[in-house]
């Protein structure tokens, strides 16, 4: 399949440079923010989930009947919609945007963030849960028939889904994670993989250690997970633009979390999930790996969230992305630290060039066969 890429939604003006105190939703700008990735060609938004945030699948109906071709992801934890729910609900996305959802699975990285709505599971137990939901899901959206569940998570007696997904059997589904049980799930049961940006070392290992699972699963090589790693890029018309720019951004950051006295807070906590504390680890190396990957907004941020940044001019981050693409990544989701403009720029100059450079390479690998 083709590279394809992924944006991030929002639902308001409200960037991390430029916080908007308690931002509601701006239903014009979202439509705008969506049309514009629509536009420009991105092939998926991620619609994300906290517990403290909008209702994803209320925000990307509002996606879909804005946009065209735009797919979306909508970011669901087990523990906050019953499976046979989630099932109707997406299949009923599915049905509005004419087969373009997409829902990627979060187990839970964080206890204190899990307790907000009542689930109180170890990490271990979130991903047995997961796989579980993950079962249902697939058995819901391709069974004509009744049927029953008897499991550790959830039990049920002839659940029937008259709801089904477009193309009549499934709704691609996508796992997030760096952890031995986050590759197992994944690897056996996903569609989409997903990663944080790491160095492309890295980045091959893990990609290795979730073929292997699905290998383990039965799974054979046309049938594995297709890799999605995310991205914070930083571009501008050179590369001292595009380092001066780098540093503005840190500046900012760091400038978020001083205290009355202008001294930097450091947050020492040790983040829970694996993802964050590969991303730490990965930081004491060294500022800049590979040939533009930057980790400083991770120090900054803690690792929260996606947070490794690419730094250079246009070319740099073109052929950054290939050097990903080179290794197995085919969904590159990337956005950046001022939302809408740079995804327009990103749809400008990035996607374009991309996608050219690999429609070459085809072109060259053809001739010579």
């Amino acid at each position: 399949m083709p590279t394809e890429f992924i944006s991030l939604t929002f639902p308001n003006a409200s960037t991390e440079l430029n916080p908007i105190p308690n931002p509601g939703i701006d239903p014009d700008y979202l439509a705008r923010y969506a049309r514009n990735l629509d536009d420009y060609e991105f092939n998926y938004t991620l619609v994300p989930y906290d517990s403290s945030y909008f209702d994803p699948f209320t925000v990307g109906a509002t996606i879909a009947a804005a946009t065209k071709k735009l797919k979306i992801i909508i970011a669901l934890r087990p523990n906050t919609l019953y499976p046979t729910v989630a099932a109707k609900a997406l299949a009923t996305l599915d049905q509005l945007s004419r087969g373009r959802a997409v829902v990627h699975f979060i187990a839970g990285g964080n206890d204190v963030e899990q307790a907000r709505e009542g689930d109180f599971l170890n990490k271990e137990e979130r991903y047995a849960r997961l796989e579980e939901y993950i079962k249902i899901l697939k058995r819901a959206w391709q069974s004509a028939d009744p049927f029953d569940w008897d499991g550790k998570y959830y039990q049920f007696k002839q659940f029937s889904n008259r709801v089904r997904p477009v193309n009549g059997t499934s709704i691609p589904v996508s796992v997030g994670g760096s952890s031995d049980d986050a590759y197992r799930v994944g690897g056996s049961l996903a569609d989409i993989f997903g990663l944080w940006g790491e160095p492309l070392k890295e980045t091959k290992e893990q990609i290795s250690r979730i073929y292997a699972e699905a290998e383990k699963a039965g799974r054979a090589p046309g049938d594995r997970p297709r890799i999605w790693v995310t991205f914070r890029p930083i571009v501008a018309e050179t590369e001292e633009l595009a380092w001066a720019k780098a540093h503005h951004i840190l500046d900012v950051l760091k400038d978020k979390k001083t205290d009355s006295r202008g001294r930097y807070r450091t947050d020492t906590t040790t983040p829970q999930n694996v993802g964050s504390q590969r991303l730490l680890e990965i930081a004491k190396k060294g500022e800049v790996q590979d040939r533009a990957l930057w980790y400083p907004t991770v120090t900054a941020t803690n690792a929260r969230g996606a947070s490794t940044a690419l730094v250079g001019s246009i070319q740099t981050i073109v052929d950054s992305l290939l050097d990903y693409v080179d290794i197995g990544a085919e969904l590159i989701s990337i956005r950046g630290y001022d939302n809408l403009n740079d995804a327009i720029d990103y749809g400008r100059w990035i996607l374009p060039r991309v996608r050219e450079a690999l429609k070459e390479r085809e072109g060259q690998t053809n001739g010579s066969n």
